[in-house]
């Protein structure tokens, strides 16, 4: 298999023979380095490389040459290659180019001259983005093959559950690809289950659940200890954040997650508001780069497994997962995130995972294709969701039930969507109804209170409304709001006559529940502000609780 290219331009040959010294030695045996000297050469090379069919993983290319800058080469190259990640070697009276090739081109990162030493200053970020391009651009397909209905909800489910989880695959429909009827009929009779998947090593599986697909494909899902230090339920922003802290201190720590990595912020394609990534990155992106560091540090993650019950009395903690194991711990951390809210529309139910999706479900991008959608939702997610769906959809409208999205979506984002053409917001508009046989066909929307109605053709719709906390599971064991988020710290006293009433009460550090050696963080605990960054933070301040508390004990 072909070694994926870094190709560099510089017209300064000591500083390009540099570059390529740097490179070949940290990243030699697993990328092919091509050097060229101007922008006109390094296109060429291009053109050539691209008709062999050969991957360009990154371009790093000096600003200033003659003829052709830097940013002008990038401008065509990534015509030819538009998934390779582009750096931008400048000097410090550059800098203004370098913004505005982010700005213009998407420019992944500029470099500052001289980069001395590379351990330093230059492989770290390289390593970052080559990982980035590995996750999206896998090498020629050798992996799962799933044959199944593009309108059939256990077909989305697994779809959803690998891509989330980074694991790759090859989806074949049956209604449109002959080789899944093929496969279906080189496995005899009577006819698989659907999804069908067919794995590497030529074994198969039926209708799989996410469990029996974890365990498949390697992920974790047995503890390997008795005891931890610290669990961790949910690997959200918040949990991962946690973990990563936890272990760096030195604690023995285990993450449990009921679907992939990421929460709902993993669903997002774009966020560019969080700090210290000026062109922005995907929510898939962020939990990448959080699990490879989590793991790293020795981290323990255990996937596809379901939080069922607690037992607190003791000096540990038993946590108790759905396949009837128990783990027990000294200090556990509930960042379960919400989900969002079911939608009581009639239809909706019965369409759910065959064209109708709570959150953004990326595995299904390729399906609204020229298509028309619909987004339901005017916070953020929804935004990021319209952006990223009206690269492909002929149509994405916003279906906002308040007046504006000004008071709950972030600026940037109102601005991007008023700029582009295939985007339209409805406000005060909601869902009546959705209509089809066996997938979403048409929707009967309602406006102005129920004033007027229409129905309208709808080939996909995305749900990104309300927020719930799903912690029935911690019922009688701590104290939970009306709604079900967590309390925690002062809110314990101040919300006690709308708290579960049975829930044992003390008096509780910041982050900390009602019951001592449990803590919160991210959006299930209550009054939380609902932002990646907000969620990173508490997950990385509630480890410093956990060290006091298991200074007491």
């Amino acid at each position: 298999m072909a070694k994926p290219i870094i190709l560099t331009v510089d017209d300064d040959i000591q500083v390009s023979n540099t570059i390529e010294r740097d490179l070949k030695r940290q990243y030699g045996k697993e990328y092919k380095i091509i050097k060229t000297y101007s922008g006109k050469e390094a296109l060429e090379a291009v053109n050539q490389l691209k008709q062999r069919d050969d991957q360009i993983a990154l371009f790093l290319t000096d600003q200033r040459m003659p003829e052709m800058n830097g940013t002008e080469f990038l401008e065509e190259a990534i015509e030819i290659y538009p998934d390779a990640q582009r750096v931008l070697l400048t000097a410090y009276a550059d800098t203004d180019a370098a913004i505005e090739s982010i700005n213009k081109l998407g420019l992944d990162y500029y470099l500052l001259k001289p980069w001395d030493p590379p351990e330093d200053k230059l492989y770290p970020m390289l390593t970052d983005l080559l990982n980035d391009w590995r996750v999206n651009n896998p090498p020629p397909f050798e992996g799962i093959r799933i044959v199944g209905y593009q309108w059939n909800p256990a077909s989305h489910q697994v779809k959803n559950f690998l891509a989330r989880n980074n694991i790759p695959y090859q989806w074949l429909d049956v209604e449109v690809n002959e080789e899944a009827i093929r496969l279906l009929k080189a496995a005899g009779e009577p006819a698989p289950d659907l999804p069908y998947l067919i794995f590497p090593d030529g074994s198969t599986i039926e209708r799989p659940e996410n469990r029996e697909i974890a365990e498949k494909v390697g992920l974790q899902t047995i503890a390997d200890q008795p005891f931890y230090d610290l669990v961790i339920v949910g690997a959200g922003p918040a949990g991962l954040a946690a973990s990563v802290y936890g272990a760096s201190e030195g604690l023995k720590t285990l993450v449990v997650e009921q679907e992939a990595p990421g929460g709902q912020a993993g669903m997002s394609s774009r966020i560019e508001n969080y700090l210290g990534f000026p062109g922005g990155l995907s929510g898939t992106e962020l939990a990448n780069r959080a699990v490879t560091q989590a793991r790293r540090l020795g981290v323990e993650i255990l996937t596809a497994q379901r939080v069922v019950g607690l037992n607190a009395d003791g000096p540990a903690k038993k946590v108790v997962l759905g396949d009837g194991n128990e783990l027990l711990c000294k200090s556990l951390l509930i960042a379960t995130g919400v989900s969002y809210s079911k939608l009581d529309a009639k239809g909706i139910n019965e369409l759910t995972g065959a064209g109708i999706y709570y959150g953004a479900a990326m595995s299904e991008g390729g399906l609204v294709k020229d298509k028309d959608v619909y987004i339901i939702g005017g916070a953020n997610s929804a935004g990021q969701a319209a952006m990223y769906f009206s690269r492909f959809a002929k149509s994405v409208t916003l279906l906002v039930r308040g007046k504006s999205i000004s008071a709950t979506m972030s600026q940037y984002l109102i601005e991007q969507i008023e700029v582009t053409k295939n985007i339209s917001v409805s406000t005060e508009t909601e869902v009546k109804e959705a209509i089809g046989s066996n997938r979403l066909e048409s929707l009967i929307l309602t406006r102005e209170n129920g004033q007027t109605e229409e129905t309208v053709k709808a080939n996909a719709l995305f749900i990104f409304i309300g927020a719930v906390p799903h912690t029935d599971w911690l019922e009688d064991v701590i104290a939970r709001d009306s709604h079900g988020f967590i309390l925690s710290g002062q809110d314990i006293d101040s919300n006690r006559q709308g708290a579960s009433a049975s829930a044992k009460y003390q008096t509780p550090e910041m982050l900390e529940t009602s019951s001592k050696g449990i803590f919160v963080a991210g959006d299930v605990r209550h009054g939380s502000v609902k932002r990646v960054a907000s969620a990173v933070g508490e997950g990385s301040m509630a480890v410093m609780f956990v060290h006091q508390f298991l200074n007491t004990v």
